[in-house]
């Protein structure tokens, strides 16, 4: 009974985190554009603006894990924003 209501509240889930993910896209999307240039010109990259679009990443795999039933863990914001996933971190 638990995994069928876990399964109809990935509807809603579902709707709302991909409308603040798709919103969230395009503003990354700036955000990679203004560091290229930035990093272009300056010959140093934004680390900041590096660091919101890892978040994003973190976030879009979040999820997609969650709606593909490869995790239960609800994403953002139904969930607590996690900061980092990435392994390669210095």
């Amino acid at each position: 009974m638990k995994e069928r209501k876990e399964t109809l509240m990935r509807i809603p889930i579902g709707i709302v985190s991909g409308i603040v993910m798709g919103v969230w896209a395009y503003f990354v999307l700036v955000l990679g554009i203004v560091n290229f240039f930035y990093t272009l010109f300056k010959a140093k990259r934004m680390k900041n603006l590096a660091d919101m679009s890892e978040i994003w990443n973190t976030q879009q795999y979040i999820f997609y894990r969650y709606m593909i039933f490869e995790s239960n863990q609800r994403p953002f914001p139904f969930k607590s924003l996690q900061k980092k996933m990435s392994k390669f971190q210095k």
